[in-house]
C-alpha cells in the first residue's frame, strides 16, 4: 500500500549561542559517532514550531496545552452566556471538562492552602496535567456548559449529553494537535496520535561547550574608591553547524483533521494548510533559549523535502563520521553538504529508493554539491510545489515535478 510522507533534512549555522539547556544551564549535547555534538531537543524545536503557526494559521485553527484549561472554558462560556458569573462558570467548566476527558478538575491543595493562610482567595481549578485542545473543541465544550447550566451534573448523567462531550472533545482536532498528538492520561480513547516526528538535532561535527565569563556595571557607581563590577556572571554557549530532520506522515495527519467542511474550499484543503504550515514553521522557527543574549536568529543554509511512498528516511548517518574543518580556511558546511550528498545517493541505490519526488532551497556557494538532489526553489515555491503534490497524491494523481537522477 502506498503511503504519503514527507521528509524535511535541514542544514542550519548557529552562532554562539545556547538554544536549549540541561538543569545546569548547560547547553545539551549528545555522544555520536564516538565524539560529543551540540544537540537541541525534538521537544523545542516543535515548540518552536507551534509558535510559528500563530502567524502562519487562523486563531481557530489552533489548539491551547494547558493545565489552567477549567478558566479558559470559563472565560468562552461566559463570552457565549454574559449572564453567568465567572464561579459559575469556572463550575460549569469543571463539570464539563470531567464528562469529556474524565479529568477531574480541581484546585491544587498547595495553591488552596497558601491562598489560605495569605487571606486571598481561592484560586481556579486545575487539570492535573496539561490537557491540549482546540479551539472548536473549546467553543463546542462551552456551547453545551450552556446549554445545560441550569443543572449541569444532571444534564452531564443523561447518556447523549455525555456522549457529546467527549465527541466534542475527540473531533475537529486543531492543526497542532492532529501534528504533534496528544495523550489524555484519563481517557486513552480520546487520545491523538502524532503525524509528525521530529529528530533531535545534533551538530554535524565535534562541539566543546564553552563559557562567557561576563560583568555588568552600576551606572551610578562613579566613584574610583568603589570601582568593580556590580555583578559578575557566567552562561555557557557553543556554535554549530545543525542537522536537523522531522518526517511527517500525511496520511495519519488527514485521519486526524478530517476533510474539509466548506463548500468553496475542496475536501484535502486542512490537510494542505496543515502541511503548509509545518514546512514553513518548522524550516524557519528558532528556539528562543538565551536569545536575548545570543541573537542566534540564523535561516538554514540548506533544506532538502522528499515525497516518499513507502517510510520516512532520515540521513543523520551521513555525519556518524563528523565533518572536519579544512586547515586554514574553516567551515563545516561545504564538507557536510558533501557527506550528505555522497550518503543520499548510496543509500537510495542500495535500497533503489527511487520516483520520489525532491525539491532543494539553498543559499551559498557551500551547498552546491546539493543542487543535483532535487529541484531547485526558493521557499514560497517549496510550499507551493510540496502541497501541489501532496493533494494530488491524495486524490489519487501523480504530481508533476522533478524525479531525482538514480
Amino acid at each position: 500500500m502506498s503511503r504519503t510522507i514527507i521528509d524535511v533534512h535541514v542544514l542550519q549555522t548557529v552562532p554562539p549561542s545556547n538554544l536549549n539547556r540541561d538543569d545546569t544551564g548547560t547547553p545539551k549535547t549528545a555522544v555520536y559517532g564516538g565524539v560529543r555534538r551540540a544537540r537541541v531537543s525534538s521537544q523545542a524545536w516543535k515548540r518552536a514550531t507551534r509558535r510559528a503557526f500563530q502567524d502562519l494559521l487562523d486563531p481557530d485553527e489552533l489548539g491551547v496545552r494547558t493545565r489552567r484549561v477549567a478558566e479558559l472554558l470559563a472565560e468562552r462560556i461566559t463570552a457565549v452566556e454574559p449572564s453567568l458569573d465567572g464561579a459559575t462558570a469556572l463550575a460549569l467548566a469543571a463539570e464539563t471538562l470531567y464528562a469529556a476527558t474524565g479529568s477531574k478538575i480541581e484546585v491544587p491543595r498547595r495553591k488552596a492552602e497558601n491562598a489560605k493562610k495569605k487571606g486571598e482567595p481561592e484560586p481556579p481549578p486545575e487539570s492535573s496535567y496539561l490537557m491540549f485542545l482546540s479551539a472548536r473543541q473549546i467553543e463546542g465544550l462551552a456551547r453545551l456548559a450552556v446549554e445545560g447550566a441550569d443543572d449541569i451534573a444532571a444534564y452531564l448523567k443523561v447518556k447523549e449529553n455525555k456522549n457529546q462531550a467527549r465527541e466534542i472533545a475527540d473531533t475537529r482536532h486543531s492543526v497542532d494537535i492532529a501534528l504533534f498528538g496528544r495523550m489524555v492520561a484519563d481517557s486513552t480513547d480520546i487520545n491523538v496520535d502524532a503525524a509528525a516526528q521530529v529528530a533531535h538535532a545534533i551538530s554535524v561535527h565535534q562541539v566543546e561547550n564553552e563559557s562567557d565569563y561576563f560583568t555588568a556595571v552600576d551606572d551610578q557607581n562613579e566613584k574610583a574608591e568603589e570601582a568593580g563590577a556590580g555583578m559578575i556572571g557566567t552562561v555557557d554557549f557553543n556554535s554549530a553547524t545543525l542537522y536537523r530532520y522531522a518526517a511527517l506522515d500525511v496520511d495519519r495527519l488527514r485521519d486526524n483533521l478530517g476533510v474539509g467542511r466548506r463548500p468553496d474550499q475542496p475536501l484535502d484543503e486542512p490537510v494542505r494548510r496543515a502541511v503548509r504550515a509545518f514546512l514553513h514553521g518548522f524550516v524557519a522557527s528558532m528556539p528562543t533559549g538565551k536569545i536575548n543574549t545570543f541573537g542566534n536568529h540564523t535561516l538554514p543554509e540548506a533544506v532538502l523535502v522528499s515525497l516518499r511512498s513507502a517510510r520516512p528516511i532520515s540521513f543523520v548517518s551521513a555525519f556518524e563520521e563528523p565533518v572536519l574543518a579544512p586547515q586554514g580556511s574553516g567551515g563545516h558546511l561545504r564538507g557536510a553538504c558533501t557527506q550528505l550528498l555522497a550518503h543520499v545517493s548510496d543509500i537510495e541505490k542500495a535500497y533503489e529508493v527511487t520516483g520520489d519526488k525532491s525539491w532543494v532551497l539553498r543559499a551559498g556557494a557551500a551547498t552546491e554539491p546539493l543542487a543535483a538532489l532535487g529541484t531547485a526553489v526558493t521557499l514560497s515555491s517549496l510550499l507551493d510545489e510540496v502541497s501541489d503534490a501532496v493533494s494530488a497524491r491524495l486524490a489519487g494523481q501523480a504530481p508533476e515535478g522533478q524525479d531525482r537522477p538514480a
